[in-house]
């Protein structure tokens, strides 16, 4: 199987460079979290450690009521859905196409590189579409990812509702990867806008960033109970288990809202901090309302806007790595100290 290049490879001489600024080195170019795991999510991971039985794919009964309960509340579907828990959110899109033996999978022109290889995975054709649904072409699978990697664009409930009308036209699946929903005010779940007819659509979900959870590897999907089913049979035949403690923790995340909306308080911050930064220097900084990252630009090719930001000893990603060439992606998962020192260099 030929992939591409795993693109954060590409970055290494430019972590190098930015390794050797006298005044530290800050990491902003991945979107992985940096504040600790809620204690009493630890504990719950902790309690449930003497657990010696394989876990079901499914999930317990009690994992399995815990997310229903949350999606209905806090998704907002309505109508007959199924629940299936997941390894972390990137094996679900990693598999998605392969699990349904999908021929063409549609993915947004600026998107996480990984829906392409999902498709490349599945030896499916992969086509790059706008947000409007009513201009794209037949296809078995596409894509959303609302609030958006790398750009923090929210569909609007008309986009989205464009996207359902596709299904329906089509016969065809979306999957919604919705996994920084909680850093959004304004964001919904293309479940909330089915009325009721979940038919061909997934969401998929994701508690590494919501709960800092990224090193359990615990997410979820929701939506088509057909599909979730047929996809449940697969996992099996691969032995694709989320392992019991890691479910009892999600069980304890899911109950607590409370250290989400701390979280999505810090990332506000630290928006803040580097979007004035940014903008003192004459960046243009498109849409990045909600989700980890600020998607901005100088005018100029992004890897020398990278080459900039090394100087500076601050690594971040290249737009290239998404579909646009002159845009970099900077990430909010840095300390606050950190966070205040990167804004500190660029404004000098």
């Amino acid at each position: 199987m030929k992939l591409p290049d795993f693109p954060w490879d590409l970055l290494a001489p430019y972590g190098e460079k930015a390794k050797k600024y006298s005044g530290g080195f800050i990491d902003l170019s991945q979107g992985t979290p940096v504040d600790p795991t809620p204690k009493f999510i630890q504990d719950s991971l902790t309690a449930a450690s003497n657990s010696p039985s394989y876990p079901v794919v499914a999930g317990t009964k009690e994992l399995q009521d815990a997310i229903r309960t949350w999606s209905i509340k806090h998704l907002g579907v309505t109508g007959e859905f199924d629940v299936l828990p997941s390894i972390g959110s990137k094996e679900f899109i990693a598999l998605l196409p392969t699990f349904l033996q999908s021929k063409k999978v549609l993915y947004p022109k600026v998107a996480y590189p990984t829906y392409l290889v999902s498709a490349m995975m599945a030896s499916a054709q992969g086509i790059p579409v706008e947000i409007d649904a009513s201009t794209w072409p037949t296809a078995d699978l596409a894509w959303l990812n609302s609030p958006s990697n790398p750009t923090g664009q929210v569909q609007s409930d008309e986009e989205l509702k464009a996207c359902i009308t596709w299904v329906r036209k089509n016969n065809s699946i979306i999957a919604s990867d919705e996994c920084y929903l909680s850093f959004a005010e304004n964001a919904k779940s293309i479940l909330a806008l089915a009325n009721g007819d979940n038919t061909g659509l997934l969401a998929v979900l994701s508690l590494s960033k919501r709960s800092n959870l990224a090193g359990y590897r615990a997410g979820f999907v929701v939506g088509d109970s057909k599909l979730i089913d047929q996809i449940r049979q697969v996992r099996k035949h691969a032995g694709l288990m989320v392992p019991l403690p890691v479910q009892q923790a999600m069980i304890t995340a899911l109950s607590d809202e409370v250290h989400v909306k701390e979280q999505a308080a810090r990332y506000r911050a630290r928006r803040q901090t580097l979007k004035a930064a940014l903008l003192s220097q004459g960046f243009k900084i498109e849409y990045s309302e909600a989700g980890l990252y600020i998607w901005c630009t100088r005018g100029e090719d992004g890897y020398k806007t990278v080459d900039y930001f090394a100087q500076l000893g601050i690594l971040v990603t290249p737009g290239a790595f998404y579909g646009s060439d002159n845009f970099v992606r900077i990430a909010l998962t840095a300390t606050d100290e950190n966070i205040d020192k990167a804004a500190a260099r660029i404004k000098s």
